[in-house]
């Protein structure tokens, strides 16, 4: 039995295309709103519609869940999780704790599996069916700007939405392919963990694995082309995660670049710009995905498209105005949640005269390496470009009583306001749980609140949460001169 078989039979997974096929026919010949695409963005999509009474169909060539569930952001928390799990056991003597750690590979993976399996049934026909929605397994095809086909089924749709994600790039380098490379997409399907791995690429990807794996005793070489990981992150973050990934035996090797790759009996060899040969069991590719627009007969709907994607508008739309696009295949940021808030506007954009800007949503991302790298607002280089023009306030994690009696060694926030303003342009947090505290400034951002709110908000002691109202302090702090000072001890020798 297959590794996919065995999933669908223990875990409950569902395989429309290999298991359901051909029962999963369309009912109609016409739909209010088509989505293609099963993964968040056309879940969000027809749900939504679903709801309002709506004909809704979901098409679907391989996994409901799309790529956060299945080779994406479930599986790889799961497998980061069992990575904190050994790693926090092995330090355990630091507080008076001592055990010896033992990793199973083949558990670990089992594991993760069944964490994708227990959620994916969020995402089942059952469930999708009991909220009125279509579920149609095969390959949709634009044949004209009002209709798709799947399987020689033609739909009609007074309006769709594209949704078809992105998959894995995997670069053009000399004997790259006849390694059989690792993506993301096929590292979960593997039955153990490997005994070694080259991770290339030092993105949020590759760093979470390349952690990951580490902590659980694979040996890991991490190659970065850039000077430096995380390289749309602040600066700063990327240089502490190298640090903390070289202290837990990360080869990391910024700079350098794989060059050719050649077996040698059960060895790959891999040549670097560095010129020192690397030996490897197993290559794992993180060097970023594309946009899937292959095959969708995007010509004949007259939707417009390119490397980056399907182009759309800031309501969604693309040149064709019956037709949205959604999530990873839409020219934007590729997050999950990007894709839930697109689609969410997207679907009223489309079906009702509303005219909802997602991409004017504040929109947190995070690392989630331990520490985890968290940030909303402006990017880096956004916040450079306006030079003098902000304000950057800081505190480390050293400087938080939880942190310390957590013994969390690494962490650090940092606020940047417009001037000498409250006004927040942006944030970031590294440290355990960052990706929970990126929240409440995205909220404050959100709702239009400055530092000076956030600070007045209380906050629970001993949490991490109060990093925000040490950065709030110090603002006020700064805005106290002379004159203040002054006036205070003028107005306090009148007290009786």
């Amino acid at each position: 039995m297959s590794d996919l078989a065995d999933d669908v039979h223990n875990n409950r997974m569902v395989a429309l295309v290999r298991t359901a096929g051909r029962a999963l026919m369309p009912k109609h010949d016409r739909y209010d709103l088509i989505a293609i695409g099963g993964g968040t963005g056309g879940l969000v999509a027809t749900s939504g519609a679903a709801i309002l009474g709506l004909r809704v169909a979901l098409i679907e060539s391989s996994l409901l869940g799309g790529d956060c569930l299945v080779s994406g952001c479930v599986p790889s928390k799961a497998l980061l999780h069992a990575g904190r799990v050994a790693h926090d056991a092995r330090h355990a003597g630091r507080v008076g704790v001592t055990t010896t750690v033992e990793v199973d590979g083949q558990r670990v993976m089992s594991w993760v599996r069944q964490i994708r399996s227990e959620i994916a049934n969020d995402d089942s026909v059952e469930t999708l069916t009991g909220r009125g929605i279509d579920v149609v397994a095969g390959r949709a095809r634009f044949t004209s700007p009002r209709s798709v086909e799947v399987d020689g089924k033609a739909l009609a749709f007074k309006r769709a939405i594209v949704a078809t994600g992105a998959k894995a790039v995997v670069p053009l380098i000399r004997g790259l392919a006849d390694v059989d490379p690792l993506t993301h997409e096929s590292f979960f399907e593997l039955e153990t963990l490997p005994r070694r791995v080259v991770v290339l690429g030092g993105g949020p990807i590759g760093c979470e694995l390349s952690q990951a794996l580490a902590r659980l005793g694979t040996t890991v070489t991490l190659l970065q082309r850039g000077e430096r990981l995380l390289p749309r992150d602040d600066p700063e973050a990327g240089a502490l995660l190298e640090t903390v990934l070289r202290a837990e035996g990360v080869d990391v090797r910024c700079g350098t670049e794989a060059s050719s790759f050649a077996r040698d009996g059960e060895d790959v060899v891999v040549e670097t710009s560095a010129g020192e040969p690397l030996r490897t069991d197993r290559v794992l590719v993180a060097a970023g995905r594309r946009p899937i627009v292959e095959d969708l007969g995007l010509d004949l709907a007259g939707v417009e498209h390119g490397r980056r994607g399907i182009k759309v508008d800031r309501f969604q739309r693309t040149s064709n105005s019956r037709v949205y696009a959604v999530g990873d295949v839409a020219v934007g940021p590729q997050f999950t949640h990007a894709a839930w808030a697109q689609a969410e506007y997207a679907t009223l954009n489309a079906l009702f005269p509303a005219r909802l800007d997602a991409a004017a949503r504040v929109m947190p991302y995070v690392t989630y390496t331990d520490p985890e790298v968290a940030h909303v607002g402006l990017s880096p280089s956004a916040l450079a470009e306006l030079g003098d023009g902000v304000r950057t306030l800081r505190t480390s994690w050293h400087d938080n009583d939880r942190a310390h009696t957590d013994d969390e060694q690494h962490g650090f926030a940092k606020v940047h306001l417009r001037g000498s303003s409250d006004r927040i342009l942006a944030a970031t947090a590294v440290g355990r749980g960052a990706g929970e505290l990126i929240g409440h400034i995205a909220f404050a951002m959100t709702a239009g609140l400055g530092l000076t709110k956030v600070g007045r908000t209380i906050h629970p002691y001993p949490t991490r949460s109060e990093v925000w109202r040490t950065l709030a302090y110090d603002y006020q702090t700064q805005r106290v001169g002379p004159f203040a000072r002054r006036a205070a001890a003028w107005w306090v020798r009148w007290l009786r």
